[in-house]
């Protein structure tokens, strides 16, 4: 199978670029950045074009119809990017995303894309918990591809526009396939974690997502900061169980696939995001950290507005349904939380070791030292 995989560099895309080769696939990979799959480059099968596909005629259509199947993975998906630059965030994840729908449509191309289980907004027990028998019930936080309600926050949250804009991108994917019987596939990831996740803060600008956030915390010392005391919950899904399922999906067998959208997550392995500080530090101190590292992190309390500025607010929970996953595809996680975390942070721990060593940890620490005195 051909494959053209847009954004195929980034974490999700690695992985999955990495699992397609092995399954002797073809890809040809679209993207702005290398590192990621750097090891890959110069593996038989896999062509690397790095473009931004946001210039003018950088050969979309040429591309497209050179595939079987194109999937999209390009977005930013990154809460800090969406209070910070709500314009280019839209831009990005809606126009130019729809630009290659178009062109799949176009050349009558088969689509997988990626969205976001943030399309589902909050759960009723964040603005209804006064009229709820119990507002804790997981069923008022369970999340169904094609019956639950998209509920999103006020104009003013910007944050929204994110998950505003993967949302109105499958409103029109699903049209294309009534008016004019396009074959499309739409992923919903809740919280893919492993593996090559983000950079850390101390190699890129911005605020990564929550693990990386955490982890760079541990690694570097500093704080863990509980956004809104951090409880918010989510479901962690490790990336080997993400891969697999979305790599059925490529597969399509028997058409199960055709104009569907899945679920993918792990519904067993939810935590609040102070749970999730908590467990991070315990496996980090008790199976990691070693003398001369940085002090183990404090966990303290931040506001959103603090934290990101205006415009932030958060879905207060969301469990993935993963009944059609388990029915169409016959995938099921198997990885729970502490392994989930184990795994994922002990890269990131070997990974400083190669590259720094402890000669760079203990330099962190007496420029820290040394900063405090003045």
């Amino acid at each position: 199978m051909k494959v053209l995989s847009l954004g195929g560099a980034g974490f999700i895309g690695s992985h999955l670029t990495e699992r397609l080769l092995h399954e002797n696939h073809s890809v040809m990979v679209v993207d702005y950045y290398d590192d990621k799959i750097s090891e890959l480059i110069g593996q038989p099968g896999l062509t690397l074009l790095k473009q931004d596909i946001r210039e003018d005629n950088w050969g979309l259509e040429e591309h497209v119809k050179d595939a079987d199947v194109v999937i999209d993975l390009i977005a930013y998906a990154n809460p800090g990017l969406y209070v910070k630059m709500p314009l280019e965030v839209f831009e990005l994840n809606f126009t130019e995303n729809l630009k290659i729908a178009k062109a799949c449509q176009m050349l009558n191309k088969r689509l997988i894309q990626f969205s976001t289980c943030e399309v589902y907004g909050k759960t009723p027990a964040s603005f209804l918990n006064g009229n709820l028998v119990n507002p804790d019930d997981p069923a008022h936080a369970t999340f169904s591809e094609d019956h639950t309600n998209l509920i999103m926050g006020p104009i003013e949250k910007h944050r929204w526009i994110y998950a505003s804009a993967k949302q109105l991108l499958e409103r029109i994917l699903h049209a294309y396939g009534l008016e004019q019987d396009f074959n499309y596939s739409i992923i919903r990831p809740f919280n893919f974690i492993g593996p090559k996740i983000d950079y850390l803060l101390n190699e890129t600008d911005g605020i990564p997502r929550v693990f990386s956030y955490f982890m760079d915390a541990l690694i570097h010392g500093g704080q863990m900061k509980l956004v809104d005391g951090g409880n918010h919950r989510r479901c962690y899904t490790y990336i080997d169980d993400a891969i697999e399922a979305i790599y059925r999906i490529v597969q399509n067998p028997n058409r199960v696939c055709d104009q569907e959208i899945f679920n993918i997550g792990s519904p067993h392995n939810e935590t609040s995001i102070k749970d999730l500080a908590v467990l991070m530090k315990d496996i980090y101190a008790n199976d990691m950290w070693q003398e001369g590292m940085p002090e183990l992190p404090e966990i303290i309390d931040v506001s959103s507005e603090d934290f990101y500025g205006k415009g932030y607010e958060d879905s207060d929970r969301r469990i993935p349904d993963i009944t059609k996953a388990k029915s169409l595809l016959g995938w099921e996680p198997e990885w729970d939380m502490v392994s989930t975390l184990k795994a994922t942070m002990n890269y990131y721990v070997t990974e400083y070791r190669l590259h720094y060593g402890m000669r760079s940890w203990k330099h962190d620490l007496l420029k820290k030292a040394m900063a405090s005195k003045h």
